[in-house]
């Protein structure tokens, strides 16, 4: 039986011109991500690894070629709906967490719930559950800057998965953590990705990591291939 594709993007080029300056970072880009999958991208530094992450995401948009996430051009939409369908089919994770320094763990993983339309305090209690599920159980309360780097990331990653998106889109999403606290925050990545059927796009340096996936590519001189 054929998975259902969440994200395909056909012949995707990005040019970036300072002046007259012109330097192309991806060409001819095709990927197909569908439910379920682990695809990890690897390259060098400046290769075009997090740029196209961002397209991947509607975070940035292509010079030419299309992208679709779940069979709409994700170009062709307004920016109401776009954010509409990030929120509800993609989840996003950074080398850095970028939790709100002022909000609890709680709420800053019920936060996509509430921009979505949940009730406060049913989104709290759904972020409980998760927080409580990455290992959290007790730092419920507790700001940012009270977390460890590992516990900071393992927040970020459940206000990532709180939506139960289709795909999760994670930029260097333990590059930041020493390999122990790198590997476990993987290791529940992987476990998340079989329990809710999220597909993964994970961009990486660790070559290690990355053969942990199901498949891996690499992206040189602006094209993406099989590693």
């Amino acid at each position: 039986m054929t998975k259902p594709i969440v994200i395909e993007c056909r012949n995707i080029s990005k040019q970036f011109a300072d002046g007259e300056l012109k330097t192309n970072v991806l060409s001819d880009v095709n990927l197909s991500v569908q439910k379920g999958d682990r695809i990890a991208i690897i390259g060098s530094s400046g290769s075009g690894k997090s740029t196209l992450l961002h397209l991947l995401g509607g975070l940035d948009k292509p010079t030419s070629g299309s992208i679709k996430v779940h069979g709409q051009d994700i170009n062709r939409l307004s920016v109401k709906t776009l954010s509409q369908l990030r929120n509800q089919s993609l989840g996003f994770v950074y080398q850095f967490h970028h939790l709100l320094p002022e909000f609890s763990a709680v709420e800053n993983v019920a936060i996509p719930l509430i921009i979505g339309g949940e009730k406060p305090k049913q989104a709290e209690q759904q972020a409980e559950d998760l927080l409580i599920k990455v290992g959290l159980s007790h730092r419920l309360a507790h700001k940012p800057s009270e977390l460890s780097g590992g516990e900071r990331q393992r927040a970020a990653l459940a206000r990532a998965l709180i939506t139960q998106p289709d795909c999760l889109l994670a930029d260097e999403p333990t590059g930041n953590l020493d390999h122990r606290t790198a590997q476990g925050i993987f290791d529940l990545i992987l476990e998340l990705n079989e329990s809710l059927g999220t597909a993964l796009v994970i961009v990486t340096h660790d070559v290690d990591l990355a053969s942990q996936m199901g498949a891996m590519l690499t992206l040189k001189d602006g094209y993406l291939a099989a590693s």
